[in-house]
């Protein structure tokens, strides 16, 4: 191993930090393997050889949309083929289908729908609850976030209030996209920017919900895009401590308007991961998400660094209108096996990484 990567390595061992130059070092070398060890060691140094799941549903409530992203295949406008808005009825049979299933988690986001009032979004949540008040409700962005208070003209902080006291548990991290501007520009113009996703996501932790963080990557940003927005996620955990898992999302290019991206090969998807594990030191858990990585290369990011595979999920959407080609679900007794042909141990846990 060369002198570079022993030096990360001797900053693992002695918890020092690795600098945005290193990162980016990563990011630019071709050492797949030697950034993979060094992954695996920060992790297991972290978690042991505990991989975590939970069994959860996802309810994507309405693919209409205000906004249309460049990189989302899953938006609708008003009266074009495909699109829809649940009825609080049907989400209240899949919450019920959910639990009957086992399931502790409902992930609920949907698209900025023009002409839902922000009441619909807290009746949904009770309606959730009332099916059962053990299930927890990771739902909504900080984009979302932002259009209720928008569109209801209420503070933000008072609508997390709101949302909390509707039966709120966490957020999934979704909508940060790349956080600089200048890609964002190119990707999302219209999406909230990304300063903006950190100061709503930074009220949410202060309101005492816990969130996760995304990047979506392998569109048109660069690999030094990838470390600023490393950068200001390791900077806002410092600050709120709010964040529980860290999830790189791989681009899936299909039926999307971003042009000459090609998405995401296998090589650069264990890249992101493992860096991320290394960089990221003041997050506990990694995620790899199967959805967008397919089952065999999720599997094969618990040697670099991923200590989580998600859940079961169940009628996933979003990743799956842009050409996703994994199962729409997974049972459990599949990801304990996807877990343990990989030598680690599975651990079903909660939406808080309370072990079941």
């Amino acid at each position: 191993m060369t002198s570079f990567f022993n030096r990360i390595r001797t900053k693992i061992e002695t918890d020092e930090r690795i600098s945005d130059a290193e990162a980016l070092a990563m990011f630019e070398s071709h050492d797949l393997l030697a950034i993979g060890e060094l992954a695996a060691a920060a992790n297991r140094r972290k978690n042991g050889d505990r991989v975590y799941f939970n069994v959860n549903r996802h309810i994507n409530y309405t693919n209409l949309c205000v906004n249309r992203c460049k990189f989302c295949a899953f938006s609708k406008e008003a009266g074009e083929p495909g699109e829809y808005t649940l009825a609080l009825e049907q989400i209240a049979t899949k919450a019920q289908e959910a639990a009957d299933a086992g399931a502790t988690e409902i992930h609920s986001v949907g698209g900025l729908h023009p002409d839902l009032p922000f009441e619909f979004y807290l009746q949904m949540l009770r309606r959730i609850k009332a099916v059962d008040q053990r299930l927890h409700i990771k739902g909504f962005t900080a984009v979302e976030i932002d259009y209720f208070s928008h569109i209801s003209g209420l503070p933000v902080e008072t609508v997390i209030a709101q949302l909390k006291e509707a039966g709120l548990g966490s957020l999934p991290g979704g909508g940060a996209e790349i956080l600089g501007q200048g890609v964002r520009d190119q990707i999302c113009p219209e999406k909230i920017s990304g300063a903006r996703w950190l100061e709503v996501t930074e009220l949410v932790h202060r309101a005492g919900l816990k969130s996760n963080a995304t990047m979506l990557f392998g569109h048109v940003e660069t690999y030094a895009d990838r470390v600023e927005h490393l950068q200001l996620l390791r900077a806002l955990q410092d600050k709120t401590g709010g964040f529980q898992a860290f999830i790189p999302l791989a681009f899936q290019p299909d039926n999307t308007r971003v042009p000459g991206a090609k998405g995401v090969g296998g090589v650069d998807a264990l890249k992101t991961l493992a860096i991320s594990r290394l960089y990221l030191d003041n997050f506990q858990h990694i995620k790899a998400y199967w959805v967008m990585l397919g089952l065999k290369i999720a599997q094969t990011a618990l040697c670099f660094g991923v200590n989580d595979l998600d859940g079961t999920v169940v009628e996933e959407k979003i990743g799956h209108d842009a050409g996703a080609d994994s199962p729409q679900a997974l049972d459990k007794a599949g990801i304990i096996q996807l877990i343990r042909k990989a030598g680690r141990v599975p651990v079903e846990r909660d939406t808080l990484y309370n072990e079941l």
